[in-house]
């Protein structure tokens, strides 16, 4: 029988009595990954980082230039907007421009903006059952990780530094 940790947490798809990799702990994989929206936050914004600071790009120009889905990415731009990253115009050029500098926008503000707060909280070996509150075997160990490793790489890594990666 699979057994229960002493924290009573027990992943995602263990089955009692599951032996070996079927239907244990391997049958359902889940991970802390980024979503669709993130890479096309990123592939919009990289587009935006290699004009001019401060020039407005239509939308429409900047979904092509990426081939992302242009009603897609209004909806990223739009979380974008709203976390001062990027500026929208309404006047004669209705368009986005980047709110600072690609040197200023920070990795972890974008990946935050699109996934939502609890991002870096996340655990990637069970998260949708591991938290504070009820622990999986790795919590503690993963938590400490988080914070030096993707913490501390998000907060250096800088719109720029995609750029100047993507470049190459």
């Amino acid at each position: 029988m699979a057994e229960v940790s002493r924290s009573g947490f027990r992943p995602r798809g263990v089955v009692e009595g599951a032996t070996g990799l079927t239907g244990g702990l391997h049958s359902q994989p889940t991970k802390m990954k980024l979503g669709r929206q993130s890479l096309y936050a990123i592939d919009g914004l990289l587009v935006l980082a290699a004009q001019p600071f401060g020039k407005v790009m239509l939308l429409r120009d900047i979904a092509r230039s990426r081939r992302v889905p242009e009603s897609f990415l209004a909806k990223i731009f739009q979380k974008l907007t709203r976390e001062g990253l990027v500026v929208s115009s309404r006047g004669a050029i209705r368009g986005y421009a980047l709110a600072r500098k690609p040197k200023d926008i920070k990795a972890k503000e974008i990946f935050l903006a699109v996934e939502g707060a609890n991002l870096f909280d996340r655990c990637i070996f069970w998260s949708d059952r591991c938290a504070d509150s009820n622990p999986c075997p790795m919590h503690s160990r993963w938590k400490k990780a988080r914070e030096k490793v993707i913490g501390d790489l998000m907060e250096r890594t800088t719109l720029a530094d995609l750029a100047r990666d993507a470049a190459k």
